[in-house]
This record gives structure tokens, C-alpha cells and sequence, in this order.
């Protein structure tokens, strides 16, 4: 099957056949319809992992975790309602199906997880990749695979609005306007949010995430963050949400929080990073962290998408097929107005 394979750091990916699957035991085999480019992809792509603390990604690896299909063939074991054909979508992870963490709906708290991208297990920057039965969701004929390939990140924007204890009518301010951050602008405004101003040094994309919920953007690039933010919303932020995920991006955040304030760290930073206790304790701000989501959150996410209620059609930027893929993953890693970048092997 073809795929998108990394070799090295400075690298482009290069498009590939590598060995067809089979599925294992409890596993079924997903025909890629749609698979969409993460932020954490790219950065994993390019830093030494050992030094971060991150999981390692070795020459040979398959990346794409945010993915959306048909099942193709189904592995021994496998009991439930699926059958080839079926329209899917499926949690990145791949759990044992059997431990408290997997039976919660947390299968990247499974004692015994297989990473998707490393243990040999190809991603779906390919035409096949392996899915979990129990980390399966049925897509609802109402929702494109775009968007079942849009549900991962929606369901990282939900986690990180339910780790923010939003309440309704708070003021919001999101830094960074990339797929997550964008991502937290819908759920923000779909639990009540008064005021949800993103920032981002790139003003296109400040500019167009009204798109996505947003009351305001601030151009950081010229603009006094802070000073733009009260003027508009008439007072401090009561959340700060980090979705950028680079070294000196939680300071900033805690920099904008007031006294009380909150700060939510969704973006993730994979690198060693500094910031100022004694401002966070000075002002007593609450940091929590966000790391991926539940089932219970992907289910929310399909389910707002199918009835109307969310609308997130329009992240997706722009889309490529095999031939285009590695131009457009390079693209990427450097700042753009795109949002998210779709691949269809198709």
C-alpha cells in the first residue's frame, strides 16, 4: 500500500509502498478517506526526541492520527455491530481493550498501549491503517469524512473547554489560531461564552476566526495584546487558553491571565520550556493542562457535527493527494494561513 514515510529530521517525507495489513486480534483494518495534518506531527517530524522527553519517532515511521474512513477488513475477536463498509472515524490509540483506563474511554492511559506511528504500527498518512474495535466511532451518514477527520481535534478543543470550567457568559481569550485554538472558539461559543477574542501574529488568521465562533481577533503582531483585550471585551480575560505550544507560550498566557484568572495549556510544547512561578502565584492563576480527550468527547464532537449544531467545515483549507502531501507537510512548518490541510489517498 502507499504511504508517507519519514526517514529523518530536515527531511521531506517520501511517498512510499510499504507492506499491506492485516488486522490482529481485536483490530480492523480502516481505508484512509480522509486524514488531516497535526501541528504535533510537524514539530515531531523535526526536534531530537530524546532531549524533549516526547516519544521517539524512528526512520521508517508512518505518521497521521486524525483520520476518518471505511473499515476494509475486520480481525478475530472482534464482536459489536461492524461490518466492511462501515463509516468510521477511531481514536488514534490502540489499547488493550481490557484495563480500567481503556474501559473508561482513556485509551492512551492503557497499561499496554500500541503508538500508532512507532511499534511498527503505520498511521494513516496511508491508504490503510489499523483501528482499535473499541476505540471505533460510527460515522452518521449527515457527516463528510473531512469532518470525521476534523472529530480528533474538536474533541481536543472540547477536553481543553471542559478542563477551563467555562461557565456561561465568561470572557474568553485564545492565543493561537490554528486548528486547535479554533477548535476551543466553537466549544467556547456552543457553551456560552460572551466574548472569545483569538490572538495570532498572523492576521489572516486572527481575522478569519469569526468563521469558528469568535467575537473579535487581535493582530498580535502589532497589537498590545492585553491593552486590545480589555478594550474590546471591557475587562480582563476569565480564561486564557495557550493553544499554541511553544517555548515561551504559557508565559505569555499567564502574562495575560488577571488575578484568579485561568489558564488552560492545550498546545502542546515538546520541548524543555521556562516560565515565571512567582507571577502565576502572584496573581494566584489556576493552570490547568490538557492532554487529548476522552470517547465521551469524540462522541460529543460526531454527534454536534451530524445535527447542525457545530460548524467546522470550513478548518479544513486545503486538500492533496499522495503526490502533493510532502510539499504541503513541509509548507506547514513554516507560519501560513492555512488551517488544516487535509490528504485524500484517493
Amino acid at each position: 500500500m502507499k504511504a508517507a514515510v519519514f526517514h529523518r529530521s530536515g527531511l521531506p517525507l517520501s511517498i512510499e509502498n510499504i507492506a499491506d495489513l492485516d488486522p490482529a486480534p481485536g483490530q480492523m483494518i480502516l481505508k484512509v478517506c480522509a486524514c488531516g495534518i497535526c501541528g504535533t506531527d510537524l514539530h515531531w517530524s523535526e526536534i531530537n526526541n530524546e532531549d524533549s522527553g516526547w516519544r521517539d519517532i524512528h526512520p521508517g515511521a508512518v505518521m497521521g492520527h486524525e483520520f476518518a474512513g471505511e473499515i476494509a477488513a475486520i480481525g478475530k475477536d472482534v464482536e459489536g455491530p461492524w461490518k466492511v463498509g462501515d463509516r468510521v472515524c477511531a481514536m488514534p490509540q490502540l489499547g488493550c481493550g481490557i484495563c480500567a483506563a481503556c474501559e473508561a474511554g482513556s485509551p492512551h492511559r492503557c497499561v499496554a498501549p500500541k503508538v500508532r506511528s512507532t511499534d511498527g504500527i503505520p498511521g494513516a498518512y496511508s491508504e490503510y491503517t489499523p483501528i482499535g474495535v473499541n476505540e471505533t466511532l460510527a460515522l452518521p451518514e449527515a457527516v463528510s469524512f473531512q469532518e470525521g477527520a476534523l472529530v480528533e481535534p474538536l474533541a481536543v478543543g472540547l477536553h481543553a473547554v471542559k478542563r477551563a470550567r467555562l461557565r456561561p457568559g465568561d470572557n474568553v481569550l485564545i492565543v493561537g489560531g490554528g486548528p486547535v485554538g479554533l477548535s476551543v472558539a466553537l466549544w467556547c461559543k456552543f457553551f456560552g461564552a460572551r466574548e472569545i477574542i483569538v490572538s495570532d501574529l498572523i492576521a489572516k488568521r486572527a481575522e478569519g476566526a469569526g468563521k469558528f465562533g469568535a467575537t473579535h481577533a487581535i493582530d498580535a503582531s502589532n497589537e498590545d495584546v492585553s491593552k486590545r483585550f480589555k478594550e474590546l471585551a471591557g475587562g480582563a480575560p476569565d480564561v486564557v487558553f495557550d493553544a499554541v505550544g511553544v517555548p515561551g507560550s504559557m508565559q505569555t498566557a499567564i502574562g495575560y491571565a488577571p488575578i484568579d484568572g485561568r489558564v488552560v495549556v492545550v498546545g502542546l510544547c515538546m520541548v524543555a520550556d521556562n516560565f515565571k512561578p512567582a507571577e502565576a502565584v502572584i496573581k494566584e492563576v489556576d493552570i490547568a493542562f490538557c492532554f487529548v480527550y476522552d470517547k465521551s468527547d469524540f462522541r460529543m464532537a460526531i454527534d454536534m457535527l451530524a445535527q447542525g449544531r457545530i460548524n467546522a467545515a470550513e478548518l479544513v483549507t486545503h486538500t492533496v493527494g499522495f503526490d502533493a502531501f510532502p510539499a504541503a507537510f513541509e509548507a506547514l512548518k513554516k507560519p501560513s494561513d492555512q488551517i488544516k490541510v487535509m490528504l485524500e489517498p484517493d
